[in-house]
């Protein structure tokens, strides 16, 4: 998706109706990610289907699959007979595990791989076991934005070099790639692994979550000492009557006074109390609140494909603007454009989509 949202050609391989879960006839596949891209649908265990693909991959810049370890060799399709025949692909292989290793050949999901990065573990309030924020930490941010991530670079060096390579995005490694801070922070014993006690993890009453009045919440970032003096100064409260803002000993004392005082007003009135301040105190919208805040209104953070609202494209480019998302493609709504750019003619469509080796998606 975020390829294709900066301009990128995207081109889905999708499984022949019938021969997978991925779609049925007249139906998309059940792709959230899906916007932007086009859609071939080729029957990969067919050798004529196989060969489309490998055209369709000699003219590529990068290829992406997400199979365990083996399973695209398997098909005729590994990193070795692709590179031969395009020297500068970029073959980037996301799995959860990574290409080798003790489990890279079991299954898993998103919270296994940040509990075995280690980074899970420091997730969630110290009374409680550790909750993953939804599969944000594994599956996205050290899945997806490190393999886009990856796919860029090795496009950059095959541009210089001429060479492609393989690319082994794990979704263990992105995850404690994402920690790196903490981990350096532990070394240099300023950080615990005593979850809820840390600066940043909800042991600071200052940088924490609080309800209000009404059931709501505002979350406080109020770090640095300006920021905390003026967080107080609109709460009301006496600095010289509170715990030093450092003095860990004195955090629980310092959390009832703001737990209590921002208990006292509905989380809107405390929206108007901190407006245009550097108290760093902003109120916890619900994600179709969001929409409408007037800051992502002003910034077209998030826009409508499909009748479905949904994150804009980022980050920002000045001279290169992304384009507007198109909507994610039904199966095999793009086969026939896809071949005839690969120089097949009519005849040659046609009699790979009578024998099954493609399929397009009928009025496509």
């Amino acid at each position: 998706m975020m390829l294709s949202d900066m301009g990128a050609d995207v081109v889905r391989v999708d499984r022949v109706p019938g021969h997978g879960r991925e779609g049925t006839e007249g139906r998309p596949t059940l792709d959230p990610l899906g916007r932007g891209r086009r859609s071939l649908a080729a029957d990969l265990k067919d050798e004529a289907g196989r060969d489309v693909v490998l055209r369709l991959i000699d003219r590529a810049d990068a290829l992406v699959e997400g199979h365990r370890p083996g399973v695209m060799e398997r098909l005729g399709l590994g990193p070795d007979l692709c590179l031969e025949r395009n020297p500068r692909l970029v073959y980037a292989r996301m799995t959860g595990w990574g290409q080798d290793g003790p489990y890279a050949q079991t299954a898993g999901h998103d919270n296994g791989y940040a509990a075995i990065a280690g980074t899970l573990g420091m997730l969630g309030s110290p009374d409680r076991p550790p909750e993953p924020p939804l599969n944000l930490v594994a599956d996205y941010g050290g899945g997806g934005m490190l393999l886009a991530f990856g796919v860029v670079s090795g496009v950059l060096a095959a541009a210089r070099t001429g060479l492609g390579q393989v690319v082994d995005v794990a979704m263990t490694d992105g995850a404690a790639l994402l920690a790196t801070t903490f981990h350096v922070l532990h070394g240099q014993g300023l950080w615990t692994w005593e979850r809820g006690h840390n600066l940043l993890d909800g042991g600071a009453p200052f940088y924490a979550t609080y309800p209000t009045a009404d059931g709501r919440f505002v979350t406080v970032g109020a770090l640095e000492p300006k920021f905390f003096g003026e967080l107080l100064r609109l709460l009301e409260l006496e600095e010289a009557s509170l715990p030093a803002q450092m003095d860990r000993d004195g955090w629980p004392r310092l959390r009832e006074a703001l737990a209590a005082r921002l208990a006292s007003r509905t989380r809107d009135e405390w929206v108007e109390v901190f407006a245009g301040s550097d108290a760093c105190v902003t109120p916890v919208l619900e994600p179709g609140e969001a929409v409408s805040d007037p800051h992502n209104e002003a910034r077209g953070t998030f826009v409508t494909v499909d009748g479905i609202t949904q994150p804009a494209p980022a980050p920002r480019f000045s001279h290169t603007a992304a384009p507007s998302p198109r909507s994610a493609p039904e199966v095999g709504r793009d086969s026939r454009d896809v071949l005839h750019e690969l120089g097949l003619d009519w005849a040659e469509v046609e009699a790979l989509e009578r024998s099954g080796a493609i399929w397009s998606l009928p009025g496509g």
